[in-house]
């Protein structure tokens, strides 16, 4: 046995008996990358960004393709949360085609969404008709 091979096994016991050979740097280096790219952490983290990153892309692309000014087509998208969010950037009441307006909260369909604020809306009286029932809130008589 040769002096290189004596150092060999002195350093590395566990190779001495399986006979490989000692993992070269390159090796070691390539282990260590497929582990860090495999992590669960890593993997979970590059899931969790994928909504984000979506998010991010379809906000860029609406405020690049509205016919509104930036500022005024984030207004515009805030105002889709309803008429509360509306009044308070500023964009309602708006009409049909304006800044602001949206099928779902013109709500007597007129064509101007968030007529009244919040507050005055409230207390005004629409009729004096029964309120209608919502769907699903079936009142069964009894015979």
């Amino acid at each position: 046995m040769s002096e290189l091979q004596a150092i060999r096994q002195a350093l590395y016991p566990e190779l001495a008996q399986t006979g490989q050979p000692a993992p070269s740097r390159r090796q070691k280096r390539a282990e260590r990358t497929r582990a860090r790219a495999l992590s669960p952490l890593r993997i979970v983290m590059l899931l969790a960004s994928i909504p984000v990153l979506t998010a991010t892309t379809a906000l860029g692309v609406f405020i690049r393709t509205s016919p509104y000014e930036p500022e005024l087509a984030l207004r515009h998208l805030a105002a889709l949360a309803g008429c509360e969010v509306a009044h308070s950037v500023g964009l309602a009441p708006s009409q049909v085609g304006g800044p602001g307006y949206h099928a779902r909260n013109d709500t007597d369909l007129d064509g101007i969404a968030c007529d009244a604020p919040p507050a005055l809306a409230a207390m005004t009286p629409t009729s004096d008709a029964p309120p209608r029932q919502q769907p699903g809130a079936a009142k069964f008589v009894r015979p």
